[in-house]
C-alpha cells in the first residue's frame, strides 16, 4: 500500500472542516478531487466521521441542569461523608481493641486468682442489712474484692461505650 500526498490535500481538508463540501467547491477542484484518489479517500473518510459524530450528538441526551446539580451535589456529600468517617472507624478499631485487651485481662486475673466471681457474697453477714456505703470508690479500695468488682465493671462501661459509638456511627 503506498500513500501519496497530494500538493491539493490541505486546500480539500479545510473545505471539509468549514462544511463547504460540495456546495461551495470550485469546479476545478471538483474535477481534481473526482480525479485524484488521496483527495476523494479523504473527503470519504471525513465525512463518514462527520456523519458519525452528528448521529452521536443527536442520539446523547444531556439531561436537565438540575438533576446534574443534584448529583454533583449528592456526589460531594457522600464524598465528605467517607472523609468524616474515616476518623470514627479508627475510634472503632481503637475501641475494639481496649475493649478485647480488658478482655484478656479480666480472664487472665481470674484465672491467677481462681473464678470465685461470686465469693464476695459469701462475705457479706447474712442476718444484717446491706449498707451501700460500701459500694463507694474510697471503700472498694480498702476491701479484699475491689479488684474483682472493678475489672469487670469497667469492661462492661467499655464495651457499652464502643457499642455506643458503632451504633451512633452506623445510622449516620
Amino acid at each position: 500500500m503506498i500513500f501519496s500526498a497530494c500538493s491539493r490535500e490541505n486546500e480539500v481538508a479545510e473545505l471539509l472542516a468549514r462544511g463547504h463540501w460540495p456546495q461551495a467547491c470550485a469546479p476545478e477542484l471538483r474535477s481534481h478531487i473526482e480525479a485524484c484518489p488521496a483527495c476523494s479517500d479523504l473527503i470519504l473518510v471525513t465525512r463518514a466521521f462527520q456523519s458519525a459524530r452528528a448521529e452521536a450528538v443527536s442520539t446523547a441526551k444531556g439531561g436537565s441542569g438540575g438533576a446534574l446539580w443534584w448529583r454533583a451535589q449528592l456526589r460531594r456529600r457522600n464524598a465528605a461523608v467517607e472523609r468524616a468517617g474515616r476518623p470514627i472507624l479508627g475510634a472503632q478499631v481503637f475501641a475494639l481493641a481496649v475493649n478485647l485487651l480488658l478482655v484478656a485481662v479480666f480472664l487472665v486475673y481470674q484465672a491467677r486468682h481462681g473464678f470465685n466471681w461470686l465469693s464476695w457474697l459469701e462475705q457479706l453477714p447474712q442476718s444484717q442489712p446491706i449498707h451501700f456505703e460500701v459500694l463507694w470508690p474510697s471503700a472498694l479500695f480498702t476491701s479484699g474484692w475491689s479488684f474483682t468488682l472493678l475489672i469487670p465493671v469497667l469492661a462492661t462501661l467499655a464495651l457499652v461505650g464502643g457499642v455506643a459509638v458503632y451504633l451512633v456511627s452506623e445510622n449516620q
